[in-house]
C-alpha cells in the first residue's frame, strides 16, 4: 500500500491509499479518484516528505505494541479475577479451614476465596488441597 497526499483543483487537501503508484495513475485516468469534500475529479498528488523508518520510530512502535498487549492482558486478568470472585464464596481468614472441609468431604463442593498465610497455603498443598492465589492487580483508572 502507498499513501499519497492529494489535493483537488478547489484547494481541498486529503489523502488516498493505493495498491501502488501505477494503481493511482490507472484510477486517475479512469476518473475514479475524487475529492471527498467537493467531488472534483481534478486531483493531483501533493509534494510530501518520504516516510523514513528510523530505529527510534521502530522502537516507539514496538513499545506501543507492548503497552497495548499489556493493557489487553491486564483487562483479561481483571475479567478472570472478577468472574472467580463473582462465582465464589468469600470466607476471609477462614479459608484454610473451609478449604479442608471441602477437600475432606465435610461440606459441599463450592468455589472459595479468602486469605491464608504462606505457611497455611504450604500446609494445604502438602495435604493435597488444591489452592491457587488470585493476583492483586493495580488500579489503572488514572
Amino acid at each position: 500500500m502507498i499513501r499519497y497526499e492529494l489535493s483537488c483543483d478547489n484547494g481541498h487537501a486529503f489523502e488516498g491509499w493505493f495498491g501502488s503508484a501505477d494503481d493511482f495513475d490507472r484510477q486517475q485516468k479512469m476518473v475514479l479518484v475524487s475529492c471527498p469534500t467537493c467531488g472534483s475529479t481534478h486531483v493531483s498528488k501533493r509534494l510530501m516528505a518520504p516516510s523514513v523508518s528510523t530505529a527510534r520510530k521502530k522502537q516507539q512502535r514496538q513499545e506501543l505494541a507492548v503497552q497495548t498487549g499489556q493493557r489487553e492482558m491486564m483487562a483479561k486478568l481483571r475479567e478472570i479475577v472478577s468472574t472467580i470472585r463473582a462465582n465464589s464464596e468469600d470466607v476471609g481468614d477462614r479459608f484454610p479451614e473451609e478449604a479442608r472441609k471441602i477437600h475432606y468431604g465435610e461440606t459441599e463442593q463450592r468455589g472459595l476465596v479468602g486469605r491464608a498465610t504462606a505457611d497455611e497455603v504450604r500446609d494445604l498443598l502438602e495435604e493435597g488441597v488444591e489452592v491457587a492465589p488470585l493476583p492483586v492487580l493495580p488500579d489503572d483508572t488514572n
